[in-house]
């Protein structure tokens, strides 16, 4: 099956249990505190879980997207360097709001992965929240370990602890005990040498989580405390691009039929090859990777930016236009180019990539002008600093001064240090920046009184919409008198 098959698959299949097709909620969040970008499925269903709002369907299934670069859930790093990471990804889903539980939940995973996507059995493992002794003080998931038991042998329920085990939104919000499903694609050879019981949440590329079941008990307050949800749901998540991965037969998430379009773009432009050498690999991982996360976002109202959402969208993509230029020789803008197959490739699902396709092209390349300039010479003056470099770890005071002085950003100077085996002082560099604050804090105390006005009331008037010049009087100016002794400044 296609991608585009697979993902009608499953809604049909939920449709069929009498769930509603909704579509995706947007992938950055405007009215939630305590989120800053859809990271699961269930976000915009917050209200429900919590009991503020009820929905008027009790069964809702779809496919959202989500990112995964801030916070609780952080996959950015990790991005490029294996092959079943993403910052944006879709998460097929199914939710029942105070309806069914755990035993159709369950029974329906199977069903689906086992009848209808024909996934082999034995292939496949279960996980189960075994309780833990901290402060939640939560006990075994009896009553799914038992529902499994009825539907596979034994050793295949793996008991799982609160990291994998149990699933938080954020650091506050709905949460509750979940059972994973997690699916073995190495060779029959492998398999015979170690079994795949022990690799699950091993982070094996061939044994990965493909669903998770997450049963909705509990609310986690802000003080950290549990308290009870006035009813029980169901939230699953499914990774859409791992299960596109194991029904295509392929042993990467890039080789399915969800990144190869884009790959070949790549591979078109930039004059590369994916598969010959690691560097350019991950390369071109990345920068399949990082289009997704950012068109989307554009499209969904969130423009690069210094603050903020903005700021996140803006660092992922700088990250690709860096992978570019320093291991397929991108000297000048191209990942807008590949804003065009994208859109060809996922359009149907999500048509506000097509509604919104100038203007990403426009955002994406005007932001790749900006950041090659500040590429080229701060990794000049990056790579002097290493060469005179005598320790392990780099000056924090001259990264700063490299990303106060010229804009280059210190998430990239880090991850350059780390591939050549170096780390930054970042306790210099923090004191550098404290040292900044603090002298423009000051810079800023100014009474009202070194105002000088030279015309009062004048009148005031834009006129950028209709020319580039103009002549203007000055109205006022301010006197600054320097807190250095002997310096006046007017």
């Amino acid at each position: 099956m296609n991608s585009k098959e697979i993902r009608t698959h499953f809604l049909n299949f939920f449709k069929e249990k009498n769930h509603k097709i909704v579509p995706s909620a947007p992938m950055v969040i405007k009215d939630d505190p305590t989120l800053m970008f859809t990271n699961a499925g269930m976000n915009q269903f917050k209200e429900f879980f919590l009991g503020n709002s009820v929905s008027k369907h009790t069964r809702i299934a779809d496919t959202q997207k989500c990112l995964r670069v801030s916070g609780k859930h952080n996959d950015l790093e990790e991005v490029g360097k294996d092959t079943y990471h993403h910052t944006m990804f879709e998460m097929l889903g199914n939710w029942s709001f105070g309806d069914y539980f755990k035993k159709e939940a369950i029974e329906w995973a199977w069903e689906f992965l086992t009848e209808v996507c024909k996934i082999d059995k034995k292939s496949l493992y279960v996980s189960v929240f075994e309780g833990s002794d901290d402060e939640d003080n939560l006990e075994m998931d009896q009553e799914a370990f038992n529902l499994w038991k009825a539907i596979v042998p034994e050793d295949r329920i793996i008991l799982g602890n609160k990291k994998d085990n149990f699933w938080e939104m954020g650091d506050q919000g709905p949460c509750g005990p979940c059972s994973e499903i997690h699916v073995d694609i190495r060779s029959t050879d492998e398999k015979a040498k170690v079994s795949g019981a022990s690799l699950v949440n091993q982070d094996h590329p061939l044994v990965v989580e493909i669903w998770n079941l997450v049963f909705m008990q509990y609310n986690r307050k802000a003080n950290g405390n549990l308290e009870n949800l006035p009813a029980k749901h169901v939230d699953t998540g499914m990774g859409f691009e791992r299960l596109c991965m194991v029904l295509q037969g392929v042993k990467s998430n890039y080789d399915t039929d969800v990144f190869t379009p884009i790959i070949r773009e790549i591979e078109t432009i930039t004059n590369s090859k994916y598969g010959k050498e690691e560097e350019t690999d991950i390369a071109i991982r990345v920068i399949a990777d990082h289009i997704r996360a950012v068109s989307f976002s554009i499209a969904d109202g969130q423009l690069p930016s210094n603050t903020g959402a903005g700021y996140v969208i803006r660092r992922i993509l700088r990250r690709a236009i860096r992978y570019g230029f320093t291991f397929l020789n991108t000297k000048q803008p191209f990942m807008y180019r590949l804003v065009n197959v994208l859109t060809e490739t996922m359009g149907k699902a999500f048509p506000e990539l097509k509604e919104q396709r100038q203007l990403i092209e426009n955002v994406i390349k005007e932001e790749e002008h900006s950041f090659l300039n500040t590429l080229e010479h701060g990794l000049v003056l990056l790579d002097t600093i290493i060469k005179k470099n005598k320790g392990d770890a780099v000056d924090g005071r001259k990264a700063f001064e490299l990303y106060d002085t010229y804009g280059f950003p210190i998430d990239l100077t880090a991850l350059i240090l780390s591939e050549k085996g170096l780390s930054l002082d970042e306790e210099e560099f923090n004191s550098a920046m404290q040292e900044q604050k603090d002298r423009s804090r000051s810079a800023s105390e100014i009474s009202k009184e070194d105002w000088v006005v030279l015309i009062d009331n004048a009148e005031q008037e834009f006129v950028g919409y209709d020319v580039l010049e103009a002549n203007v009087k000055l109205v006022k100016y301010r006197k600054i008198i320097s807190k250095k002794k002997g310096s006046n400044i007017s």
